[in-house]
C-alpha cells in the first residue's frame, strides 16, 4: 500500500479536521521513529496515518473496520499494529511497530493539546511542561494517562526523551499542523 492509497482510505472514512490532524501528527512521529530505528518508514507512517481511520465513521466497531480492510489488502503487519494500539483490547505486542504505535498515539495527541493552549504553541514547549500537564487529570481528560505510561514502557523509551522526540518532530511541521506561535507572541 502506498501512502497516497492510505490517505484516500483515511479521507473516505474521516472528515473531522481534528481527527485528520491527529492522523497526520501520528504519521509524522511514526515516520521519524522508523527513520531513527532503521525501520520501514512508509509502513510505520501508514500505521500512524490509518490507526484511527474508522473511528469517526464506525466508532462502535473501531478499529475492526480499518483492520479488516488492511488485512484484505495483505497489510497484516500494519493491521496487527492498529488492532493493538490500545492496551485494553488485549492484543499482543509482537513487533517494534506494534509498540511504537501504542507509544506514539495517545502521547502525540496529548502534546498537541498542550501546544494548543499555549500562545507560543510548540515553540519552547518542554517535556517537563508536558509531564506536569499529564499530572493534571482535568486537562485533556479523555487522554488515558495509563496508556501513555504503558506505551513508553512497551516501546522501552524514557518518557521525557520520548516527549522531547515527539515535540521536535512536530516542530518541524508546525506550520502545516497550525501549531506555530501566534502572531505577536515570543517563545
Amino acid at each position: 500500500m502506498t501512502r497516497e492509497e492510505a490517505r484516500q482510505i483515511l479521507t473516505q472514512m474521516t472528515t473531522s479536521e481534528s481527527l485528520l490532524r491527529h492522523a497526520r501528527t501520528v504519521e509524522l512521529v511514526m515516520e521519524a521513529y522508523a527513520e531513527k530505528l532503521g525501520e520501514d518508514t512508509d509502513k510505520w507512517a501508514i500505521a500512524g496515518l490509518l490507526h484511527d481511520a474508522d473511528y469517526q465513521a464506525y466508532p462502535e466497531q473501531h478499529p475492526n473496520v480499518i483492520v479488516n480492510l488492511l488485512r484484505e489488502r495483505g497489510e497484516e503487519e500494519v493491521a496487527h499494529a492498529i488492532s493493538a494500539h490500545y492496551t485494553h483490547w488485549g492484543v499482543s505486542y509482537d513487533t517494534l511497530l506494534d509498540k511504537a504505535l501504542i507509544a506514539c498515539d495517545e502521547l502525540t495527541g496529548f502534546i498537541v493539546a498542550c501546544a494548543q493552549v499555549r500562545p507560543q504553541r510548540l515553540e519552547g514547549l518542554e517535556p517537563k511542561s508536558v509531564i506536569k500537564k499529564l499530572g493534571q487529570k482535568s486537562f485533556a481528560a479523555s487522554v488515558d494517562r495509563e496508556e501513555v505510561k504503558a506505551g513508553a514502557e512497551l516501546f522501552n523509551v524514557d518518557l521525557k526523551e520520548h516527549i522531547a522526540f515527539i515535540i521536535a518532530v512536530l516542530q518541524q511541521h508546525q506550520t502545516e499542523l497550525q501549531l506555530q506561535a501566534q502572531a505577536g507572541t515570543q517563545a
